[in-house]
């Protein structure tokens, strides 16, 4: 076996060339030419005899040329198809091991990557050699060399993950294999770029398998394709970093923000400068809509690396702030609410009163402008009005902080979370045997907790509280003699935290050092939580640990967690690993975000450099070839030849031609009669994975699902793919045996055989002609459905401008008399033809969905547009982009992923669809309570 990398779709066709001996023998002999005779009645006897005579065989060139025409035409109906194995390890008989990086860095070119993979194996399998399969982002474990069918069930099983790889602790493993089989061919499809740990891997890596006398083969893109995101908050932006490993070409493109739902809400241009691996865009939005922001992601690239998830953590809070001092004690710098101010406005949307009089008018302004957290700094006792409104702010969810002072000292009121001492304790003063103190560690389940208290800091003066059975829970930080410095209580759904010293520097030091921020910025996150709480009232410890709730697979889409995924603490901010894919981790509400990649990442490309005994070579080079087109093209112009010759050797500039026509005539019919054979078997023998488009009698006899060919090849493709896996669907969940789907042209097509016609929208293709449009018309005025998809549910707002889509289909049914539409009603038809459901999502589940409006009982006589034939409504218009849920690949797998938190939305789009065609096929049967009286009577007889 030499590993000739030449397939057969139809091998069995080959068994023809055993017949080109014989072909040879008939082709030899060639009868005389029949003799036109002149009849001139005098010459008759005279022409009898003949002067000239025909050759009886033919000439040996033109033998060798039918021999070729028909070898080639044997050769194209077998299906041949090269599949070049590149410079992998296609040949040999030792062991083969592929190693495939398969981290979110590899998900952009997978495809590729998988087709690569595949070939190297199929090649091995040609020469019976046993295979390995490791992926490199996986967990390390112990493996073994199998047959080549289950190296390729292996390498099926694999998907990108959504970190990345951790390549140097699969060495021992490999060194172990490389052990029990020396010599064996490693194949190593590289996404280029450096993974967790030191860069290297690759040395590492090649010292083993030269140890081992194997031999090491690096298959890889010239420059890593991928990009990646990160983002942060900076001088209050969020700012996004878009990375790669090394200039790859890709200079360009678009960072969108999403909400929960998958709504865009900003988008970004980015750009990098000529050789830069990092562009940095700002995302500078009101707090509103800043706050909104569940996801950032490069459009376009499906990875898990491109993709950004926003938590409690990330959102920016609107901090209103009120200092119950005078006039003259509110200088800039002297001020408590200059320190409040400077450590809040990094994380924070600082507000103070503008114009205010007094501390219950600033408090009624800044709950007017909807703060989420009240800092309240040495104000005493408020008035009752101000007291009940802000006692409904903080149990309606609000965060009320407060700073001791002069004034809280001397009278205070109940919003403070413990009994407090009138006066204070002072430290460190002339008539004070104590000396200043500073703040002991934090307690594991406060919310300061993995905070370190810098030993410079010394507290002077504080408020003490009074001692309680409830003082330990609700203390957040104390001082070294045991004496609460924060305190908190939770009333209704919000929180109430008292700091027992002042925000500004007469009591204490605090204010001037960086744990003042830390403190402020884990305080402001609590706000708008409503995460589970301890008994006592307190908020989650820091330690608490949050089970996955949703993750990311390789290629950035949000699924169900998978089996190894395990809890994160409340305060994770590491990179995702195995155990902790990407994903949301907690409740809705109160849950952390765990990504990619860290802000702080950036991407490193591996260096091959030092890997002068490895073979390298690009993921381009295993691309195949279908030969099946040029041979026909060839034996095609053989048989031209062959035709042409025979003209010439039958006289064609000759004046007798009368028995020259009929061969010409005879030949030519053979010339079409074989290439025909030979384009049908080389048909029926590759099953052709587009399905070609069926005349009017075939279309008759099975029941089909239609689509609109549009002309945008991307758009025709999932249509065709889409109503593919909704008709195997049906096939597999209902009695109806449907025949395959067709693209059609309403201009030239018959369109009374489909029962429903699916037509995607295509802002940017011409308006269809007027002839197809009362084509379809007709169509519908005759009981037939079509199903318009704008496919803008991500980009449409409700009261809005149109989108482009919306507005062409406006345009294109302006001719129509369209009947008036709904909102599909729950009791509607639709919602139980098969299934019971209550929305028809599709790739997107935002979108509405719109029927007919049908008239009320008794009201037949109003006038409908298009007849609803059966109660069936003539259209259906959705933006939901439904073909691309339900388009399915050759294995079955989904071609494009669902946009939605949902898990169960690609499959309740599939019964959706059911409905739709189950409906259009039925009409309302299941409405029609007509002969319910009828049953009912004979059943009581």
């Amino acid at each position: 076996m030499f590993g000739l990398p030449l397939t057969f779709a139809a091998p069995l066709a080959l068994s023809a060339l055993i017949a080109l001996p014989a072909l040879w023998y008939l082709l030899r002999v060639t009868p005389p030419r029949p003799q036109r005779i002149e009849f001139p009645p005098l010459r008759i006897m005279a022409d009898l005899i003949g002067t000239r005579e025909t050759p009886a065989r033919t000439p040996p060139w033109l033998l060798i040329l039918r021999m070729i025409a028909a070898a080639c035409l044997i050769l194209a109906v077998s299906g041949p198809v090269w599949n070049p194995a590149g410079i992998g390890a296609a040949s040999g008989r030792t062991p083969l091991l592929v190693m495939l990086d398969n981290g979110f860095s590899a998900a952009h070119d997978w495809r590729e990557r998988m087709r690569v993979a595949t070939d190297e194996i199929e090649a091995a399998s040609r020469d019976g050699r046993p295979v390995a399969v490791i992926a490199l982002a996986d967990a390390p474990a112990a493996f073994e060399a199998k047959t080549p069918a289950a190296a390729l069930d292996r390498i099926r099983a694999i998907a990108p993950r959504s970190h990345l790889a951790d390549r140097d602790g699969h060495l021992s493993a490999i060194g172990t294999f490389l052990d029990r089989v020396p010599g064996a061919a490693v194949v190593w499809i590289s996404d280029g770029i450096a993974g967790i740990g030191a860069n290297e891997f690759g040395k590492n890596l090649s010292d083993t398998v030269k140890k081992a006398g194997g031999r090491l083969t690096i298959l890889r893109a010239d420059q890593p394709p991928a990009l990646a995101l990160s983002a942060a908050e900076t001088a209050g932006k969020l700012t996004a970093h878009v990375l790669r490993a090394s200039p790859n070409g890709r200079d360009t493109g678009l960072v969108r923000a999403l909400d929960q739902k998958g709504l865009p809400l900003a988008e970004h241009d980015f750009a990098f400068r000529d050789g830069a691996t990092d562009a940095e865009i700002m995302f500078e939005l009101p707090v509103e809509l800043r706050n909104g922001i569940s996801r950032l992601e490069i459009a376009a690239e499906r990875s898990a690396g491109a993709v950004t998830l926003m938590d409690e953590r990330g959102k920016r809070r609107r901090v209103g702030l009120v200092f119950g001092g005078t006039s003259d004690q509110a200088q800039p710098l002297l001020a408590p609410t200059y320190y409040l101010s400077r450590a809040l406005t990094p994380f924070a949307d600082v507000q103070e009163a503008r114009g205010a009089k007094g501390v219950a008018d600033s408090v009624a302004q800044l709950l007017d402008n909807q703060v989420s957290v009240l800092v309240l700094a040495d104000v005493g006792a408020l008035d009752e009005q101000t007291m009940r409104r802000v006692a409904k702010f903080v149990d309606e969810g609000g965060l009320l902080v407060r700073f001791a002072g002069p004034r809280l000292a001397a009278g205070n009121d109940t919003l403070v979370p413990v009994r407090l001492r009138r006066g204070g304790r002072t430290l460190g003063g002339t008539l004070s045997w104590d000396s200043p103190k500073t703040l002991a560690a934090f307690a594991p389940e406060s919310p300061f907790a993995g905070l370190v208290p810098p030993a410079d800091i010394g507290v002077r003066r504080q408020i003490l509280a009074e001692p309680d059975g409830d003082l330990p829970g609700r203390t957040w930080a104390s001082l070294q003699d045991g004496t609460p410095i924060v305190t908190a209580e939770k009333r209704g759904q919000g929180r109430v935290i008292l700091f027992h010293v002042t925000a500004d520097t007469t009591w204490s030091n605090l204010p001037l050092s960086g744990l003042f921020i830390d403190m402020l910025r884990r305080v402001v996150a609590l706000s708008g939580s409503t995460s589970p709480n301890g008994s006592d009232g307190t908020a989650r410890p820091a330690a608490a640990v949050l089970a996955p709730r949703l993750t990311l697979d390789g290629f950035g889409a949000l699924g169900s967690p998978p089996a190894g995924a395990t809890a994160v603490p409340a305060d994770y901010g590491e990179r995702a690993n195995l155990e902790h894919p990407a994903g949301f981790y907690g409740p809705a509400d109160g849950g952390v975000a765990v990504n990619a990649l860290r802000p702080d990442d950036r991407l490193k490309p591996l260096d091959f450099s030092a890997l002068t005994d490895a073979r390298t070579g690009s993921l381009a080079g295993g691309d195949t070839l279908d030969l099946r087109a040029a041979l026909f093209t060839l034996a095609l112009m053989l048989l031209i030849l062959d035709t042409l010759a025979g003209l010439w050797l039958g006289g064609l500039f000759n004046r007798s031609r009368g028995g020259l026509l009929g061969r010409l005539a005879g030949r030519s019919a053979a010339v079409l009669l074989l290439a025909g054979i030979g384009i049908t078997a080389s048909s029926h023998g590759t099953h052709a994975q587009e399905p070609a488009r069926s005349n009017a009698f075939e279309s008759a006899l099975a029941t089909r699902l239609a689509y609109i060919v549009t002309g945008d090849e991307a758009t025709d493709t999932a249509s065709r793919a889409g109503l593919n896996g909704l008709t195997q669907m049906l096939a597999s969940r209902t009695a109806l045996e449907p025949g395959n789907p067709i693209g059609i042209d309403p201009g030239k097509d018959e369109l009374a055989f489909y029962p429903i016609i699916y037509w995607p929208i295509v802002a940017s293709r011409p308006q269809p002609s007027e002839a197809a449009i009362r084509r379809i018309d007709a169509f519908m005025r005759n009981g037939g459905t079509v199903l318009f998809d704008t496919r803008d549910a991500l980009t449409a707002r409700p009261g809005g401008p149109p989108t482009p889509e919306a507005a062409y289909l406006r345009k294109m049914l302006s001719t129509l008399e369209v009947p008036e539409l709904e909102p599909v009603p729950a009791d509607h038809v639709l919602t139980k033809a098969f299934y019971l459901v209550d929305s028809f999502p599709g790739r997107y589940a935002t979108g509405q969905t719109w029927v007919e409006t049908l008239p009320p009982a008794g009201d037949g006589a109003e006038r409908r547009p298009a007849r609803a034939g059966d109660g069936v409504s003539p259209i259906v218009i959705t933006g939901n982009d439904l073909a691309a849920a339900w388009a399915v690949g050759k294995r079955g797998e989904a071609l494009y992923p669902i946009v939605g938190g949902d898990q169960r939305q690609r499959e309740m789009s599939f019964r959706g669809g059911i409905n739709l065609v189950i409906y259009t096929l039925t009409g309302n049967y299941k409405a029609d309570q007509v002969h319910v009286p009828a049953l009912l009577e004979r059943l009581g007889q």
